[in-house]
């Protein structure tokens, strides 16, 4: 019989937390509001659970209390993810051991069908860089997201749209020492059911992620 011993790494977060995921080889444990299965990944490839070398286990420790014969299975980190989203669900914080990450709703940046940013956008994005600057993150991706409306191309064209607007706002606070991924990525990787309303719009987004510093 062979066990396996795994151990999640600390998570420090300010602010009330809505729901927690935990993440392991890539698969997610998400609560009713996430993605069916057939909608396909959740997250846009780069952006999975981080793989963490394993922590130190002591095989032989009477802690473990494992029965006679058994062996312990190669030790394995899990990669915690912390959640807050605001009471309208318009903004969404995502914090792992690696990574934080923030998704906005569309509606909260652009008009309908439009990529030019509403006036009440630039404090939200300002917040975002002032975090990007507390974890000290010089690379930064900006992932622009739309619902399953409309033809697959128009979304596309829209999401990079978007995500190029927000990105012309970060790299005003954070001047040339941050480098940026930016995508476009229309209808794919949902968060949310397509075939409601409340989902289409959690997914009609813009998504700013970074990697995690020292500093919290």
């Amino acid at each position: 019989m062979t066990y396996t011993c795994m151990r999640r790494g600390p998570i420090q977060l300010a602010g009330m937390a809505i729901a927690t995921a935990v993440l392991l080889a890539g698969t997610s444990v998400m609560g009713a509001s996430a993605a069916r299965a057939d909608d396909g990944p959740s997250v846009p490839p780069g952006t999975e659970a981080s793989e963490t070398p394993p922590v130190a286990v002591d095989g032989k420790d009477p802690d473990l209390k494992m029965v006679d014969g058994a062996t312990l299975a190669p030790a394995r980190v899990l990669d915690v993810i912390q959640v807050v989203e605001d009471m309208g669900g318009e903004e969404r914080r995502e914090d792992s051991n690696a990574n934080v990450k923030f998704a906005l709703q569309a509606e909260v940046l652009f008009g309908k069908d439009s990529a030019k940013l509403s006036s009440a956008a630039n404090s939200r994005i300002a917040a975002i860089a002032a975090e990007i600057k507390k974890q000290n993150a010089t690379k930064v991706r900006v992932f622009g997201f739309t619902d399953n409306l409309g033809s697959s191309a128009h979304g596309d064209v829209l999401s990079k749209q978007r995500a190029n607007a927000v990105q012309a706002v970060l790299v005003k606070d954070l001047g040339s020492t941050v480098t940026f991924e930016i995508r476009g990525y229309g209808e794919q990787y949902p968060i949310a059911d397509n075939s409601t309303e409340e989902g289409r719009k959690k997914n009609r987004r813009v998504e700013v992620s970074f990697p995690r510093g020292t500093s919290s």
